[in-house]
Order: structure tokens, then C-alpha cells, then sequence
């Protein structure tokens, strides 16, 4: 018996009727099942409802019903348990998910008989370093990003790497990525593809108003450590989700973390011809 989790976009009616139809499925078949408290109700599931912060224990798997979005949520709730995890796409282009609605049953029945194969996916330690003695700490499956406020100017980010001063960036914000992030902001900023397997920390400007304007790719051993300098203050954000306001002294360090994200595998992936395939390239 293994216990499955499910975790669901709120705006797409697909993705609650795919959790019914598996959790009926997992439960004839000997299974337990269970949803955060508000997912479980919007799939008419309340009865197999949990906290979040209790999801991961215990877990078999994680099944995220989705887009990226609901990926990334899904990583941030399992990942620092080593829960592997599929996804499914239920969005739109579904560049982190791996699985098509129509097979989840059959993707579900070949990892619980151990025939999946799991592919290992490097995540950052992000940790969050306030004037005021104060710290907080999370993971990143995409990107830690430190960058201006909605209606503010450019920002003044100081880059130390492995403790020595690089340089002073005069920019919209920097992008410290993993190779999985390579394809989300870091990308419409003009930053390297980067296969996701590979383990790198990427650095990119948003915008500099300087000539130094390319992305930095660095060792995962290196501890990148951004301090606002200024008066002017920056919003830290990881993987979209904003975390706050920052003022000059205010740092965020990160660095590879011992975790990964365990994705499940639908069969072989082929880097290039899923780049091809969710970027509309065609065949020449």
C-alpha cells in the first residue's frame, strides 16, 4: 500500500476531475490518498484533505495536475522530503511537466510497481539575510530573483561570489537561476538554454544600464550573495513567489542545495525535441 498526493490548479475544472478518477482508482486498488485542505475541496475530496506542512510525510508520490505553476507549488511542498513527483500537464505549455492527462492512470501504475525511472533535478538553497539580525531560508526549482519594486527605478546590487566582491550591477533586478529555470525568466531576459540535468548556478541581469550585460554561469559549489546598496529597496521573489521588500544592507545568499527535485519520467526525454516541441520550432 503507498500513499499518493495530489496537488491541483485552482482555475482548471480538468485537473479536480483528474483527481477524482485517480483517487478512486488508488483506493480500489489498496491505496491511501491525500490533498491539501483546499484542493481536496475544490476536487470534492474534503474527507482526504490535509495541511500543508503535513503532505509530505509518508509520501509514495506526489502527482501535480497542472502547469508549471502548480509544478513549482508542488516542488516547494515535497521536495526537501525527496518525494518524487508527477506532473501532468493540465496547463498551457507545461514545460516542467512530463505527462498527459489521458496516461496518468497508466504513469501512475508503472510507478507504484517500480518500473519509473526518476530523474534527479538540482534545486537552490535561497537564504533571505535582513539588516536587522533576521534570516529565513527556502528552495528554488527555477529562480531566486532580486529586482526593482513595481513602481520604483533601477536598483544597485552588489555581487559577491564565494565571499570576493565581483562587481556592482545598476540594473532592473539579477536572476539567479538553476538549469531548470534557464527556460523561465532567466530566459525572456536574454539568458542561456541550459540543459536541466546539467548542475550550474546562472547569473542574469534584467535590464543593466551598463555595458557588462551577460549571464554568468557558475559552478554549483559557488555561493552567490546579492546585497542591496542604495536607498532605493528591491523585492526578492522565488520561483513567483514574492517574499518582500529588501533595504540597503539586506542580502540573499545562494547556492546549490543538498536536496533535489525527483521528477517522475512518462519515457525517454529528449532535451531538443522538447525544446522544439513547447517553443513551436520547426523542422528545417
Amino acid at each position: 500500500m503507498a500513499t499518493v498526493a495530489f496537488v491541483l490548479h485552482h482555475q482548471r475544472s480538468q485537473a479536480a476531475e483528474l483527481a477524482r478518477e485517480a483517487a478512486q482508482w488508488l483506493a480500489a486498488a489498496g491505496h491511501d490518498v491525500r490533498l491539501p485542505h483546499y484542493d481536496a475541496g475544490l476536487a470534492g475530496l474534503a474527507d482526504l484533505g490535509c495541511d500543508d506542512a503535513d503532505l509530505a510525510s509518508g509520501l509514495a508520490v506526489a502527482v501535480s495536475l497542472g502547469g508549471d505553476g502548480t509544478m513549482l507549488r508542488t516542488v516547494d511542498m515535497v521536495s526537501a522530503a525527496g518525494v518524487p513527483i508527477i506532473g501532468v500537464n493540465v496547463g498551457q505549455m507545461g514545460y516542467l511537466t512530463d505527462i498527459e492527462p489521458p496516461v496518468l492512470l497508466p504513469a501512475l501504475e508503472r510507478f507504484l510497481s517500480g518500473a519509473s525511472a526518476v530523474e534527479e533535478r538540482m534545486l537552490l538553497s535561497v537564504r533571505v539575510e535582513r539588516t536587522d539580525g533576521t534570516t529565513s531560508g527556502c528552495l528554488a526549482f527555477n529562480e531566486a530573483v532580486l529586482e526593482k519594486t513595481p513602481m520604483g527605478h533601477t536598483v544597485r546590487l552588489e555581487v559577491e561570489v564565494n565571499g570576493e566582491f565581483f562587481t556592482t550591477y545598476a540594473a532592473d533586478g539579477l536572476i539567479v537561476a538553476t538549469p531548470t529555470g534557464s527556460t523561465a525568466y532567466a530566459f525572456s531576459a536574454r539568458g542561456p538554454i541550459v540543459a536541466p540535468t546539467h548542475r550550474a548556478i546562472l547569473l542574469t541581469p534584467v535590464s543593466p544600464h551598463m555595458l557588462f550585460d551577460r549571464t554568468l554561469v557558475l559552478e554549483p559549489s559557488a555561493e552567490v550573495r546579492l546585497v542591496v546598496q542604495g536607498h532605493r529597496p528591491a523585492t526578492v521573489s522565488v520561483d513567483g513567489r514574492n517574499l518582500g521588500e529588501l533595504g540597503e544592507g539586506d542580502a540573499i545568499v545562494c547556492t546549490a542545495a543538498h536536496q533535489t527535485a525527483r521528477l517522475v519520467s512518462g519515457g525517454p526525454r529528449d532535451f531538443l525535441a522538447r525544446l522544439k516541441t513547447k517553443f513551436g520550432l520547426e523542422d528545417r
